[in-house]
C-alpha cells in the first residue's frame, strides 16, 4: 500500500489537489523576515533556553571558583586529593571502569599534587566558555558538553559540599 502524496493536514481540510506543492522558497518572505524568523523556528525560545542554562552555569563556576581552596582544595575541609586517593584504594589501586564510573572526573587524568590550581582551572574554564554563551547567546555540542564535563567533575569530588548535583 502506497503512502498518500498529500499531507494529513491537507486531506482533513478536504483540499482535493492532486498535484504535491513545490516547498517554500528560500530566502526572506515577503514580510522581510529571514528564513531563521519565520514562524514554526522556535528561535526566541532557544536564545532563551540556551542563556538562561549558561547563566545557571556561570553562577555556578563562580561559587565554585569562591569555594573550592576552602572547601575541597588541598587544605581544604575535605581535600577531593584524599577522596579520589580512598576512591582508587577501594579499587585495589587501579583507576579503571569502576573508579571512573563510581566517581565520573576528568580530574583522574590530572596530576593531583597542585589541586587548588586544577580546581581554579576548571571553574576558570567553566566561567570563561559560559560567560561566552551568555554574552553570545550561541553555542555548540563542544561548548555544551564541556561545560556539562567541566561541572560534572568538580560536583563529583566535590563531597559533601556539592553533593545536591548528584
Amino acid at each position: 500500500m502506497a503512502a498518500p502524496e498529500e499531507s494529513l493536514r491537507r486531506r482533513k481540510a478536504g483540499d482535493a489537489d492532486p498535484q504535491p506543492r513545490s516547498p517554500p522558497a528560500q530566502g526572506p518572505d515577503p514580510a522581510g523576515c529571514p528564513d531563521r524568523l519565520r514562524e514554526g523556528t522556535f528561535w526566541l525560545t532557544r536564545i532563551v533556553l540556551l542563556r538562561a542554562l549558561a547563566f545557571v552555569y556561570f553562577v555556578a563556576f563562580l561559587v565554585a571558583l569562591h569555594q573550592n581552596k576552602q572547601l575541597i582544595g588541598d587544605r581544604g575541609l575535605l581535600p577531593c586529593r584524599l577522596y579520589l586517593e580512598s576512591v582508587r584504594q577501594h579499587f585495589q589501586g587501579r583507576v579503571g571502569w569502576d573508579a571512573w564510573s563510581y566517581a565520573p572526573t576528568a580530574f583522574w587524568l590530572l596530576d593531583w599534587s597542585h589541586m587548588d590550581t586544577s580546581l581554579d582551572a576548571f571553574a576558570v574554564l567553566g566561567l570563561g566558555i559560559s560567560f561566552f554563551v551568555l554574552v553570545t547567546g550561541c553555542a555548540n555540542m563542544v561548548l555544551m558538553a564541556a561545560l556539562w564535563v567541566l561541572y560534572l567533575s568538580l560536583v563529583n569530588v566535590g563531597q559533601v559540599w556539592y553533593s545536591f548535583g548528584k
